[in-house]
């Protein structure tokens, strides 16, 4: 079992970082800032697959569990806050910042398990999660449930980031979807349309300058 002090060592705490000063002038800024802001939410992400796993493993009994996912989702919630700031004044973070608002909806969801597809779904890589899911489909040793619930976890996030589906995954994913994936994909389109706004807010704002 984990120490106390072991179990603290998970949370981490995002905006105790430094952010770069400044967010909307220069290529070198916004790629320093987009890079800091993935890396804030790979280890968060990260940070709840471990929890995951070390309460799988019995190294955290359930109290300290609970204890440290709730701070943990509570580090998401703070970060998703900071996010509604990063992009101002500058919209080629637009996309960035809808891609991991993205991430964190399907962090804080019951439907995700994996973190490897949270992670992608951060970094808008579609191809990364294709990739994957052919390697699983090739794979025999996985057990056939396990197999499925993966598999629909992967072709919802790669529909969620505008990947290409076809008709038969969709229609897969139907068929053996949680209702906890469902409500995320709603959220999802959500996100979408507001992603959109935001862009052509942005363009309208670049044009008046």
């Amino acid at each position: 079992r984990l120490s106390k002090q072991c179990h603290n060592s998970y949370v981490h705490h995002p905006l105790a970082d430094t952010m770069p000063a400044n967010t909307g002038k220069g290529n070198v800024e916004t790629n320093k800032l987009r890079q800091n802001l993935e890396d804030q939410l790979d280890r968060l992400v990260n940070q709840l697959g471990d929890l995951e796993s070390a309460h799988a493993d019995g190294d955290l009994d359930d109290d300290e569990y609970e204890e440290s996912k709730e701070d943990t989702v509570e580090q998401l919630k703070e970060f998703q806050e900071s996010l509604k700031t990063a992009a101002d004044g500058d919209m080629s973070l637009v996309d960035s910042v809808g891609a991991m608002n993205l991430a964190i909806s399907a962090a804080l969801s019951k439907g995700f398990k994996n973190t490897e597809v949270i992670r992608a779904m951060g970094r808008r890589d579609p191809s990364h999660l294709r990739t994957r899911l052919t390697e699983l489909q090739r794979d025999g040793k996985v057990d056939a449930e396990e197999k499925r619930t993966q598999e629909v976890e992967l072709l919802t996030a790669i529909q969620a980031m505008g990947g290409k589906v076809t008709a038969e995954e969709v229609d897969y994913m139907k068929e053996h979807g949680s209702a906890a994936l469902e409500d995320f994909e709603k959220v999802s389109s959500s996100l979408a349309g507001v992603a959109a706004l935001n862009l052509a807010s942005s363009e309208v704002a670049a044009a008046k300058k």
